[in-house]
């Protein structure tokens, strides 16, 4: 099974702590809107918030996935009364005192993603008036970055079946790439066989805590017990646990790992199992304080980590990467470059390989990409 623990031992310092203090001085803020289409039906909305002070720029990206929230954003502008100084702490107790969207957004997860780009901001903004690198900040030497790339076999929101295609030509121009695959209910019993044949899989995302989206799959108790059976050290990302399906689980619960549940330490032990894994997604947690407070519990408790992303069209992948290299550098992380992401891209050579060289730039949380 893929996985290993992080890439220090545990301290009785917090690592929230190393950056809590951090004198922060904030003037003014822009936005920046990104997008791409990614199917003749989806096009992916990001916003960049570019926060200013004292000669220096930090920069957070905002991951909502609802178009209309970035466009309801983008045309409040730069409203929030966030001028003043503070510490980086003391910034996110303000925070708590603002409501961060101009209408109310359209799912409840997305105050977290937002609250997370204006901390991440704010962090490299900081660290950059301070003259210091994240990692120079919490202690910790950066490390290549194993990841893996995440993809289905069927296009979304097409009629085309799930097949390995684009999964060899995804090996024919990088042979040793790894993958996080999400299984869909057409995958028949040949499928899953080319797939083992190709021992490239680390990792399969059931996708049964996903309720009312794009990506949401029919619980099916027989596809389960095939894949377990056939992928003996693959993780299992987010089962959906119920009366048939947990009979089947428990005898591998320590390959069950968790994601979209997972937005505190108390998410963590509130699963099933007691987790041997989690996938940590930074935005999924909002303030800085509890992504910390995460990563040193997992340490502590020896439970691994890996990294996710929110289809990132900016920096906001970079810090990612970043975060990865610092606190969980050896797990199958779901942070490959962008350019994995496109079907043309990732199938002609030039994109970095794992394990992903580490980049930082000399101050600031920010990654070079």
């Amino acid at each position: 099974m893929a996985g290993a623990g992080s890439s220090v031992g545990w301290s009785a310092v917090s690592s929230y702590d190393k950056i809590a203090g951090l004198p922060l001085r904030i003037e003014s803020y822009e936005l920046e809107g990104r997008g791409v289409k990614i199917t003749e039906e989806f096009e992916r909305l990001t916003t960049i918030i570019h926060l200013q002070g004292g000669g220096e720029e930090g920069l957070g990206e905002d991951v909502v996935y609802d178009a209309l929230d970035h466009v309801a954003f983008r045309d409040a502008g730069p409203t929030l009364p966030l001028a003043g100084e503070y510490t980086f702490a003391q910034f996110s107790e303000r925070l708590d005192e603002l409501d961060l969207f101009p209408t109310p957004p359209e799912r409840p997860d997305s105050v977290a993603y937002r609250r997370w780009a204006f901390e991440s901001a704010a962090l490299d903004l900081a660290l950059r008036q301070a003259g210091q690198s994240l990692a120079e900040a919490v202690g910790r030497e950066p490390r290549p970055v194993t990841f893996v790339n995440s993809m289905r076999l069927a296009p979304f929101g097409g009629d085309q079946p799930s097949s390995i295609e684009p999964l060899r030509a995804r090996l024919a121009a990088y042979p040793d790439l790894r993958f996080k695959l999400d299984p869909t209910n057409d995958w028949t019993a040949e499928l899953i066989a080319q797939l083992v044949e190709t021992g490239a899989v680390d990792s399969l995302d059931l996708k049964g805590q996903y309720k009312g989206t794009p990506v949401d799959v029919v619980t099916d108790p027989e596809l389960y017990r095939k894949l377990i059976e056939a992928c003996p050290e693959a993780w299992l990302e987010d089962p959906d646990v119920n009366g048939e399906t947990k009979p089947i689980l428990d005898p591998v619960a320590d390959r069950v790992t968790w994601d979209a549940v997972i937005h505190s330490v108390d998410d963590i032990h509130a699963q099933p199992w007691e987790p041997k894994m989690v996938n940590i997604k930074p935005s999924r947690f909002g303030p800085v304080s509890a992504l910390f407070e995460a990563y040193d519990h997992c340490e502590e408790r020896g439970i691994s980590a890996y990294g996710g992303g929110q289809s990132e069209l900016g920096q906001g992948r970079g810090q990612i990467q970043y975060l990865a290299s610092l606190f969980h550098p050896d797990t199958p992380n779901d942070v490959a470059p962008s350019g994995y992401n496109d079907p043309e891209q990732a199938t002609r050579p030039g994109l970095p390989t794992s394990p992903l060289e580490p980049s930082p730039e000399p101050t600031g949380f920010r990654w070079r990409l």
